[in-house]
């Protein structure tokens, strides 16, 4: 609280104040005109939020607590921790207010959907003499994938050849969970 702007009721401004006594009575003193009096400190509001969050074609819904002015947008990863199942990191796929939205501040959701980023599902298509082989392992979100490098996934050997991106576009890296699919030539 040391540095903290507060109205000063002797210099009737607000200035800067430094900390005496905090707990259930906050005590500041003035550092304009030394003056000592209380002071109110704001306290973060929090708000429940309904997350359902997607893992592998199930959804399961969280009720989560988060500052009620945190602005929460499309593509941002949250904790989803309700206390009564695990906890999953999940990335913001759409926002409800009263209407599909971008971002939102979090006292204005109504609900959240997102997708579990934690552990993810990656297509992968396997090519070999006009042949392809569809696979879909699990990957934790953050591996990494890179054109080029060789793999080995359910027995099957292959070298990277192209990645093709969630949002959009292909890459020469990236992690599992920003993959849509990966193209390999068997080894």
């Amino acid at each position: 609280m040391t540095g903290d702007r507060f109205f000063c009721p002797f210099c009737e401004d607000d200035t800067e104040h430094s900390a005496i006594k905090s707990g259930r009575e906050n005590l500041a003193r003035c550092q304009v005109c030394s003056a000592v009096h209380p002071v109110q400190l704001a306290r973060d509001k929090r708000t429940s939020i309904k997350v359902i969050v997607s893992n592998a074609g199930q959804s399961q819904p969280h009720i989560i607590e988060v500052p009620a002015q945190e602005m929460l947008y499309i593509g941002q990863e949250l904790l989803v921790d309700d206390g009564q199942r695990d906890v999953v990191l999940a990335e913001i796929t759409s926002l409800e207010t009263d209407r599909r939205v971008e971002r939102a501040m979090a006292a204005d959701l109504k609900t959240a959907w997102a997708r579990s980023i934690d552990q993810v599902t990656v297509k992968v298509s396997v090519f070999r003499k006009g042949r392809t082989r569809s696979l879909q392992p699990l990957f934790p979100g953050d591996e990494p994938f890179t054109v080029g490098e060789e793999r080995e996934i359910e027995g099957v050997r292959f070298r990277v050849v192209k990645i093709k991106l969630r949002k959009e576009g292909f890459a020469q890296t990236a992690e599992a969970k920003d993959i849509l699919r990966v193209w390999g030539r068997e080894l």
